[in-house]
């Protein structure tokens, strides 16, 4: 869920223009800048963004310990205390935790061929995330452009850790984005209104599924915030640890940024699964977005299917560039001299 920059991105429209906001403008200097995590691009941050936008009302209706309710019955406040503290937790996880990510993407919805699939290797770079092309079964197909990648990660790395100017002035950046969002959040309170469904089962899980519908009380007061009134479905929160095990909604009526900025259509779709992945942890493991919309006059469609797995905590730069060079020694390759922090 991920994860960041999103009043601005989704307000100002600019899609093609979202690398600045991630490692690209955020590491200053002649350091390695690694490609970035799909969900930081252009093809995915637009349905991430939107995915995550969708979230942050249910932190402001989640407060309080599960409880059993009847079926119909508006899920108090106090319902969802575990669930809003693990949704920040799991944001702040997605930069300390690295993981394969195998996207499947499609031009549309009825496409009946075989899906264009891109495996790669997300791993935490401090101020984003660096992206490693791996091969369809999740293993490198060129050694020797594989450790040229891990090199150039422990160089990107090996900048984010040290404490300097230019990286006080990145992490600045980070943070400051991180207020906007928060300042958002605040704006998404009563946003939504919530009501039991029923009890599922997955696996051996026992989840509470609940009906969410836009508040008719609720009136937006920024551009980003106007989604939340256009948009129903449904959330389940594990019963045994409070976490939100999956959401899924519909986008139910035209949403539009600016005049001629760009527009959502009625009928996109998304959902996402979740799955304690470390103690605490809840974190996405599958993905789907099913959007139409328009950007200034281009038509975009974005039908994208994204599995996550093998997460391992990494931790911030200074943890995970020992982690590195372990591999690196592994594969024979010589780190680059000075990269200790």
């Amino acid at each position: 869920m991920p994860l960041v920059k999103l009043s601005q991105e989704l307000s100002r429209w600019r899609i093609s223009g979202r690398i600045r906001a991630t490692v690209a403008d955020q590491l200053e200097s002649n350091a390695y800048r690694p490609r970035l995590s799909p969900m930081l691009t252009s093809s995915v941050r637009f349905p991430q963004t939107v995915l995550i936008l969708l979230l942050l009302p249910l932190a402001h209706a989640w407060e309080g310990n599960s409880t059993a309710q009847p079926e119909g019955e508006r899920a108090a406040p106090a319902r969802f205390e575990k669930a809003i503290a693990g949704l920040k937790e799991s944001e702040q996880a997605m930069y300390l935790f690295e993981r394969i990510e195998r996207v499947e993407e499609k031009k549309s919805a009825t496409d009946a061929s075989q899906p264009d699939v891109k495996v790669a290797r997300l791993f935490p770079a401090g101020t984003g995330v660096a992206h490693i092309p791996l091969g369809p079964d999740g293993v490198p197909t060129n050694a020797t452009a594989y450790k040229g990648d891990l090199e150039k990660l422990l160089s990107s790395l090996t900048w984010a850790a040290i404490n300097g100017k230019p990286q006080r002035e990145a992490y600045e950046k980070v943070t400051k984005k991180q207020k906007e969002r928060a300042e958002l959040i605040d704006q998404t309170k009563g946003a939504f209104i919530f009501t039991f469904v029923g009890e599922e089962t997955r696996g051996d899980r026992s989840l509470s599924k609940f009906r969410m519908e836009p508040n008719p009380n609720y009136k937006p007061t920024t551009r980003s915030a106007s989604l939340f009134t256009k948009v129903k479905g449904f959330v389940w929160l594990d019963d045994a640890s409070g976490q939100m095990a999956r959401v899924e909604g519909d986008v139910t009526d035209d949403i539009s940024f600016g005049v001629f900025l760009g527009k959502i259509y009625k009928g996109s779709h998304f959902m996402q699964e979740r799955y304690e992945f470390a103690p605490g942890i809840w974190l996405p493991s599958f993905s789907q977005y099913d959007f139409d919309a328009r950007k200034l006059f281009s038509q975009i469609s974005v039908h994208q299917r994204t599995f996550a797995s093998q997460y391992r905590r990494v931790g911030p730069p200074s943890e995970a560039i020992p982690i590195v060079r372990a591999e690196l020694e592994k594969l024979g390759a010589s780190a680059p001299s000075g990269s200790n922090p």
